[in-house]
């Protein structure tokens, strides 16, 4: 397997529509952009599809767990598909990025996500790629841990699939183009 995109959000309809399940909603795209749907893997706690993205076979799969304990599952999907860290592409939400806007890199720190921090720590390294979904930052003295469990507000679900869309597309580039060529495009001003 070439690479696996995982999307990150939390299981459960109270989680849905929230702007931390951004990630889930990327791989759900993802999954229907290659004509698949995301089914149950138990050995890695994953819901998990393969799919063609511009003619290479990629997992597509979001963590069955909370997003704070993601990082089992991640690297048990990893290790099952035999696909390396640097390999693996994470999709989540990112406050610290305007509503709107996607950023991709690779590495870093966890700028405090507590999913991003558990999949770095179970994969032993912060060696892979990110997308990053912007969702802004909280309104006024709004608490983010708050923020980010509610749904978008009606603005922002105006602009939602676009959002989803773009996304997907910048995962889809990084496999397909690679990582410096996908940073160059999604980076550009328009």
């Amino acid at each position: 397997m070439s690479a696996l995109i995982v999307g990150l959000g939390n299981p459960g309809e109270n989680y849905a529509g929230t702007r931390h399940n951004i990630g889930q909603m990327v791989a759900d795209e993802l999954a229907s952009r290659g004509s698949a749907s995301l089914s149950v893997h138990k050995k890695s706690r994953t819901r998990a599809a393969t799919v063609r993205l511009g003619g290479e076979a990629v997992v597509v799969a979001v963590p069955m767990s909370y997003m704070n304990v993601s990082g089992g599952p991640v690297h048990a999907l990893a290790n099952y598909q035999s696909v390396a860290p640097r390999d693996v592409v994470v999709v989540h939400d990112e406050l610290d990025i305007p509503f709107g806007e996607v950023k991709i890199k690779r590495g870093g720190g966890s700028g405090g996500h507590n999913g991003l921090k558990d999949i770095t720590k179970a994969l032993g390294t912060p060696d892979y790629v990110r997308i990053r979904v912007g969702i802004g930052r909280p309104p006024g003295r709004m608490d983010a841990a708050t923020f980010v469990l509610k749904p978008f507000s009606a603005a922002e679900r105006k602009e939602l699939d676009l959002l989803i869309s773009r996304a997907a597309d910048a995962a889809e580039a990084v496999v397909t183009d690679g990582l410096e060529a996908a940073q160059q495009y999604f980076h550009s001003p328009r």
